[in-house]
């Protein structure tokens, strides 16, 4: 299965801050429904993702009903991209670890 969205990029300023884009409503319904099929425990789906020219091995998870991408340092800054800017992914399901 490959996804492909826009989304804008926020911060989660917790004790070791992380940004993230969310997954649409649309989408995150179709992952649910492959969650079981991929999911390696915690309901985390492993799936490798492309922003711009940089792809990357990540997991999303669950956050108020949509899924999560977290966009490490390293692409972000690869990719020019800041909080509040709105970015496109494309998304393929992995297998599990």
């Amino acid at each position: 299965m490959t996804l492909e969205f826009s989304g804008d990029i926020w911060c989660w300023r917790g004790p070791a801050p992380h940004h993230f884009v969310t997954v649409p409503e649309h989408e995150s319904a179709e992952l649910k429904a492959l969650s079981r099929l991929v999911t390696y425990g915690w309901g985390m789906i492993p799936v490798r993702v492309q922003l711009g020219s940089t792809v990357w091995p990540t997991s999303l998870f669950e956050k108020d009903g949509h899924y999560i991408v977290p966009l490490r340092a390293s692409v972000r800054q690869a990719e020019g991209v800041a909080e509040g800017d709105t970015v496109t992914l494309r998304m393929e399901l992995r297998q599990g670890r």
